[in-house]
């Protein structure tokens, strides 16, 4: 990995969350709503300032690289390959598990992170929501078989679920589910805390919303949220799972807070650091 290269993977970034911005969201570069104190996630400030850090990460991770760059390239030996074990591509190992690649993440992180925060931010700002009303009417609405024309829910299984809900009154405490799950997994996406398992979250609900007959930006939420799975384990390195992963660890590595090693992470970690999660 060179300076060069981090600076082209750092223009890529910027220019996958602009291109995310424009064509999955509306208005998100309006200079006349730079600052909304109604919907302050939903303000589009953050779409420059997140375009800001993704630069200044980048050009950060390359000023931390020696002149002469450092070599990356991920090593197979055939001596300790596992029968009938099929190898990734030499790319898609270092995407999903290099710190040096970890910049592309970050567009998708923070767009996917913003809406859920955003839509969480209005719910929890909407009487209506709060009180389970919402979720209520959202929820006899999607139950409902039209006399004529298909309804929204295409299994019935899934349909019978909710109107158990609803009979049974459960949009009252449900409601608070939905709403604050949502703002966790915005606050998760976005700062890099546990990404893996936010995104896993996020896209429990988007299938959730699907099968209840609702498109909206389900279907874009849940393709790149899948990534962000994917990419769990350097996701979230430009962000709080940069500290989280090696001291929480995994179920197959015991992270240092179980190994009895009291000693703070640095406060200044080089980048491209090893993060033992496996």
């Amino acid at each position: 990995m060179t300076r060069q290269r981090t600076y082209s993977i750092t223009a890529l970034a910027a220019a996958l969350y602009v291109f995310l911005c424009w064509a999955f969201a509306d208005g998100m570069f309006a200079l006349d709503a730079l600052w909304d104190s109604d919907a302050i996630a939903g303000s589009n400030i953050w779409t420059y300032v997140f375009i800001a850090l993704i630069i200044i990460a980048g050009v950060y991770q390359a000023r931390k690289l020696p002149d002469n760059g450092i070599a990356i390239q991920p090593t197979h030996d055939e001596a300790l390959a596992t029968p009938g074990q099929v190898d990734d591509p030499v790319w898609w190992k270092l995407l999903l598990g290099n710190v040096y690649f970890s910049l592309i993440w970050l567009p998708l992180r923070f767009f996917v992170g913003r809406e859920w925060l955003s839509s969480g931010e209005g719910k929890v700002r909407g009487g209506d929501f709060t009180s389970g009303e919402s979720l209520a009417g959202y929820w006899t609405n999607a139950v409902a078989v039209p006399e004529q024309g298909r309804p929204l829910i295409s299994y019935g299984w899934y349909r019978d679920f909710l109107q158990y809900m609803l009979d049974r009154e459960w949009y009252t405490w449900f409601a608070d589910l939905v709403m604050w799950g949502e703002v966790l997994i915005g606050l998760g996406i976005l700062v890099g805390a546990l990404v893996g398992i936010a995104a896993f979250f996020g896209t429990v609900m988007n299938f959730s919303f699907q099968l209840a007959g609702t498109t909206s930006s389900n279907p874009v939420l849940f393709g790149l949220s899948v990534f962000l799975i994917l990419a769990w384990k350097v996701a979230g390195y430009w962000g709080l799972d940069r500290y989280l992963l090696p001291l929480l660890g995994t179920p197959w590595h015991r992270g240092a807070i179980f190994e009895g090693d009291k000693g703070a992470p640095p406060t200044t970690p080089v980048v491209g650091g090893q993060l033992r999660t496996n």
